[in-house]
Parts: C-alpha cells; sequence; structure tokens
C-alpha cells in the first residue's frame, strides 16, 4: 500500500541485516522443508512459507519505493524503503503482524504496510498509477516464480512437501495480488485510480484508507463470497500449472497445530 506524507531527502540504501535475517530463516526452514529433517514437517512449512510471505511483503514495498524513487521522490532513501526492512514501514503491526495474523487464521494473503510517497514530487498521472500498480505487480511476479516448478513440468526430485509449500505460498501471493488490485480506499487498486478521480470525490473518500483492508477481510468470511473468491484464486493456481489439491495440503501442513490429513504427508 502506498501512502502520502511530507520529509525531506537523504538515503541509505543498503539491505537491511534484518531482510537477510528473515531471508536467512526463510532458506533454513526451506531447507529442512525440503530435505525432511525436521521431524514435524508442518513446523517446518509454517517457518518457511511465514518468513517467505514476509520477504514477499518486504519485496511489494520496496517496489512502491523503488518506482517512487525513480518517478520524482528523492525523499525515499532517508525514509529506510529502500533497504528492505519492515520495521521501517508506516506501522509495525500493519506491516508484520497483521498480514501473519491473516495467513495464519485463515490462509489469505492480504497486504501489509505502506510507505510514505510524497506525491507532490511526482511527475504525471501515469507514475502515480505505476507506483501503486508496482506493488500486486511484485506479488504477481512472485507467485510466477513459485509455480515455476509446476508449469516448467519439473517436479522430478522436488519433495512432495516442498510441493505443497510451494503451492500453498503460491496462493498467498496470487490472493495478496488480486486484493490489493481492488479499487477499495486503502488498496493499492484504489491508489491506480486515485490520480484520475474527481478532488471531489478523493474528498469524500480520504477518511477510509484505514478502514478498507478490515473491511475487505470481514467480507472474505461471508461463505458465498469466500467460495467465489477462492474458486477464482484455484482457477489461476490451475492455469499456472498447480492443483488445488497441493495448495489445499500446503495450508494443512501450515496449520499444523489442527493435525494434517494423511494424504498430504504421504506421496501419491
Amino acid at each position: 500500500m502506498t501512502t502520502a506524507t511530507t520529509r525531506r531527502s537523504g538515503g541509505d540504501r543498503r539491505i537491511s541485516p534484518v531482510f537477510i535475517g528473515i531471508l536467512a530463516v526463510a532458506a533454513v526452514a526451506g531447507w529442512a522443508t525440503w530435505t525432511g529433517y525436521a521431524q514435524r514437517p508442518g513446523i517446518a512449512v509454517f517457518l518457511f512459507v511465514t518468513a517467505a510471505w514476509v520477504v514477499s511483503l518486504c519485496l511489494h514495498e520496496y517496489a512502491h519505493a523503488r518506482t517512487a524513487l525513480h518517478s520524482g521522490d528523492i525523499t525515499i532513501g532517508a525514509k529506510g524503503y529502500l533497504t528492505l526492512n519492515p520495521l521501517k514501514y508506516t506501522h509495525a503491526l500493519l506491516s508484520i503482524v497483521l498480514p501473519v495474523l491473516f495467513v495464519i487464521m485463515g490462509g489469505i494473503g492480504l497486504p501489509g504496510g505502506a510507505v510514505f510517497i510524497e506525491r507532490g514530487r511526482i511527475r504525471g498521472r501515469g507514475r502515480l498509477s505505476l507506483i501503486s500498480a508496482a506493488g500486486p505487480l511484485t506479488n504477481a511476479l512472485f507467485a510466477v516464480v513459485c509455480t515455476a516448478p509446476f508449469w516448467l513440468h519439473a517436479l522430478d526430485g522436488v519433495p512432495m512437501v516442498f510441493r505443497f509449500a510451494l503451492a500453498f505460498l503460491a496462493l498467498l501471493q496470487v490472493t495478496a495480488a488480486l486484493l490489493n488490485l481492488l479499487p477499495v480506499p486503502g488498496l493499492d487498486g484504489y491508489g491506480v485510480l486515485e490520480p484520475w478521480l474527481p478532488y471531489r470525490v478523493k474528498r469524500q473518500v480520504e477518511a477510509f484508507p484505514m478502514f478498507g483492508l478490515l473491511i475487505v477481510f470481514a467480507l472474505l468470511w461471508i461463505p458465498s463470497l469466500n467460495i467465489a473468491f477462492f474458486g477464482l484464486i484455484h482457477d489461476i493456481l490451475r492455469g499456472l500449472g498447480v492443483d488445488s489439491a497441493y495448495s489445499d495440503c500446503g495450508y494443512w501442513l501450515y496449520r499444523f497445530w489442527n493435525g494434517t490429513p494423511e494424504v498430504c504427508t504421504v506421496s501419491p
């Protein structure tokens, strides 16, 4: 997500040790998932998917920041957004805690942190729209990478549990991309449209961004909407070569505390 503020320039662009640490957790947990080193594979899947999900959140916000930098906002560096440090985002609660809780509670990849963009420095409405679109496009690219072994038919030698984890991680990325593109205040889809809206309309909705994310999450708990939405998600995943059984098993392994169906732990 992106919002606007006013701050002055500067900038440290070195990759943050915090991000490197998260990336290391994802790598180690991914190795444990691949090798079966963990006695309980669900724990390894949980750590791998959670850490990789946070990495994707960092890349999502980095894409916003990098696009803003090249569009005229030279203050981005001073705010720390180019370091990939999630603690530099607007609110730690929105940046990390809520997105992870959404995944744990319902397997829903809702977007997280926000970066402040000085919109007055951006040259043109098209660039403003591109800045907002950059985040969801990053999630879409992440999903393509996660599903590459599936659509490339390169699954030979890939352990079944790791396939499940990748499929669930891809589901989160597709979910985040689609939800972010909704034209709801507070989400990137609205940010794409907002530069082109009449001033009167923008003034009327400017008080709603803080509630947009929570409203979307609440609507997804309505059974009919939930079924329709995840039906679309699974259609997209099937287009990327991922059967819904794989992402379902990844979900159950991720939520290991609820128990895992036997079919999700045994190779067919």
